[in-house]
């Protein structure tokens, strides 16, 4: 099993920046895919990015390319998702989870973190 705890969110005016991290518990949390994910009120969550196991790959959706950043230390089982510049339509509740199996499929998920960016 598989734990996962983000901290970090907040309250930021457009334009700002946030670092997000999400801890994980585990021994083999250097093995997984890691991926950030968002949902905003009355809409469907939507995928941010995902960092490959080894931190060498990163991929983002277009929403966020060039302005968000996902990196990670296996030594601390910590990924952080890096937002600068951000919009009020980056407000969302944002997610860390797991791909353990290297596979698309994320089977574990942290509780969520609120960032609200106000205009």
């Amino acid at each position: 099993q598989v734990q996962l705890v983000e901290s970090g969110g907040g309250l930021v005016q457009a334009g700002g920046s946030l670092r997000l991290s999400c801890v994980a518990s585990g021994r083999t949390f250097s093995r997984y895919v890691m991926g950030w994910f968002r949902q905003a009120p009355g809409k469907e969550r939507e995928f941010v990015g995902r960092i490959s196991w080894s931190g060498s790959i990163t991929y983002y959706a277009d929403s966020v390319k060039g302005r968000f950043t996902i990196s990670r230390d296996n030594a601390k089982n910590t990924v952080y998702l890096q937002m600068d510049s951000l919009k009020p339509e980056d407000t969302a509740v944002y997610y860390c989870a797991a791909d353990p199996n290297v596979n698309g499929k994320y089977n574990y998920w942290g509780q969520g973190t609120q960032v609200t960016v106000s205009s």
